[in-house]
């Protein structure tokens, strides 16, 4: 992997360059699924950090939870949910923007005062187009994006998951190395330098020639 096609995962729409990476542990909650779909949702959640350096956590000291998903089948059902708006300022407005452009998912990012992720907030509404994605792929689609500040772009000319000969959702391996050195304990947590690109390339490089 070139330090273009790195550096083109971290790159916002407006071209600046940002990377962030979770800085204390996950401690994640689930709304709105059924005891099926949340064991399917903890498996993926549990795959994808097993690819990073951070642990699990059943609380966090500052929100008790960070990496919170909401399944519901209205955008109207969140502006009802007890101490959403404080998590999320401005909630009511989001929500008449998300119903207009008919958006299906969103996602907001937290930082802390060093740049790092400090939470998520993973928001699903359940549309006929989400009914048609298998359980797997959706909950893994949505970890992934999560575990990691990527780019607007990221994804949108192509998933970050691939399905094996034996029918199993699994990460594409450019993507899982990718997360696997982005974690790496001797980089930093955040960056807006370009230069962030290069080492992770090398790091990328280093790891699939061993």
């Amino acid at each position: 992997m070139t330090p273009e096609e790195v550096e083109s995962y971290f790159t916002r729409n407006d071209g600046t360059f940002l990377f962030a990476r979770w800085g204390r542990p996950v401690a994640p909650v689930v709304f709105g699924l059924d005891d099926n779909s949340l064991a399917i949702l903890k498996g993926a959640i549990e795959a994808v950090m097993s690819l990073t350096n951070q642990q699990m956590s059943e609380t966090d000291p500052e929100l008790g939870s960070n990496f919170m998903f909401f399944f519901f089948s209205n955008w109207l059902e969140l502006i009802e949910v007890p101490n959403l708006d404080k998590l999320v300022p401005n909630m009511s407005t989001l929500v008449e923007q998300l119903i207009e452009a008919e958006a299906n998912q969103y996602r907001i990012f937290r930082f802390d005062n060093a740049g790092a992720i400090r939470a998520c907030f993973v928001f699903i509404k359940i549309d006929e187009n989400i009914m048609q994605v298998p359980a797997q792929t959706l909950m893994l689609s949505q970890v992934v994006q999560s575990v990691l500040l990527w780019s607007d772009d990221a994804f949108k000319s192509g998933s970050p998951l691939l399905v094996s000969d034996d029918h199993h959702t699994l990460l594409k391996p450019t993507v899982s190395t990718l997360i696997r050195v982005a974690y790496d304990p001797t980089l930093p947590d955040a960056s807006n330098d370009k230069s962030m690109a290069l080492r992770l390339s090398a790091r990328v490089t280093k790891m699939v020639v061993n």
